[in-house]
């Protein structure tokens, strides 16, 4: 991926170092990785471990904050390059739209943090908190990565910046509202094929960003799509349920299969056509 010497963000705020506490609503692209895995453990459902999760309380230690700069490290830089590079997107489309975009904040933090969803926990990975419109991330995910799932490349950790802004564009456009204000109405496994919706129209964007991006700024290397396509590969609820326990629980998707991610992520790229990711009314995801 082609990031270098390119604008960084206004809106990173580099918090490592500090911490604090509370509960979360909503996980990210990571986040599926340890519920899903303590679900089947534990013979609970992903939806009950989350509510444990939500439910936690902790300390409130106010954290600083400062700006990542061309003196910061390589990591938080690319992280603040991509954000950067989304928001320049992102604005166009919804001009397009006849939308003002309002682009989000990213905190990165280390191993704990406070978010306006609770806390933000490294172990949960990457995640978009809708009640304080950022994206927190521990960038020692992207090892994690690496070293776990053996997904490797620029543009596959820039693939899961993007999903976390699809949850953003999603907020904005209030697809997030109107999912959540069913979660009452319907069972679990109910709620559940909308979250698998929700998180498949998430990576769609991020396909959307990625056709734009190349188009805008030519930020593709020969091979950033497919290393794309493997990280969601990766995190698809088939994959980790097998890794995890040997079998596959279909009623238990949050997030989609391994297929489902990666044919969504690409018909995003290949279309750059917000309107072509409706996930809701698809006939087949």
């Amino acid at each position: 991926m082609r990031w270098q010497n390119r604008r960084l963000s206004d809106n990173v705020e580099d918090r490592r170092g500090g911490g604090g506490g509370g509960g979360m609503r909503n996980i990210g692209i990571g986040g599926v990785i340890i519920i899903v895995v303590l679900a089947l453990i534990t013979k609970q459902s992903p939806q009950a471990l989350l509510n444990k999760v939500q439910q936690s309380t902790g300390g409130t230690e106010q954290t600083t904050s400062q700006t990542v700069t061309k003196a910061s490290d390589e990591e938080a830089q690319f992280a603040s390059t991509v954000l950067a590079n989304t928001e320049d997107v992102w604005t166009a489309l919804f001009k397009e739209m006849n939308k003002q975009y309002e682009a989000p904040k990213m905190v990165l933090f280390t191993d704990v943090d406070q978010s306006g969803c609770g806390t933000a926990q490294s172990a949960m990975g990457p995640f978009y908190c809708p009640a304080d419109d950022r994206v927190y991330l521990d960038l020692s995910f992207f090892n994690e990565m690496e070293q776990r799932f053996k997904v490797v490349g620029d543009f596959a950790k820039a693939y899961v910046i993007a999903h976390e802004v699809g949850h953003h564009i999603q907020n904005l456009l209030g697809i997030s509202r109107k999912v959540q204000a069913m979660r009452s109405q319907l069972s679990e496994k109910e709620y559940n094929k909308l979250s698998v919706k929700l998180e498949l129209q998430a990576d769609f964007l991020a396909g959307v960003w990625a056709h734009h991006a190349q188009r805008m700024d030519n930020i593709l290397d020969a091979g950033d799509i497919e290393e794309a396509l493997n990280a969601a590969s990766a995190v698809g609820d088939d994959k980790l349920q097998e890794a995890a326990n040997g079998r596959v629980v279909p009623d238990a998707f949050t997030h989609g299969t391994s297929a489902q991610r990666m044919r969504w992520f690409k018909k995003g790229f290949d279309t750059g056509n917000i309107k072509d990711g409706d996930t809701f009314n698809a006939s087949d995801l």
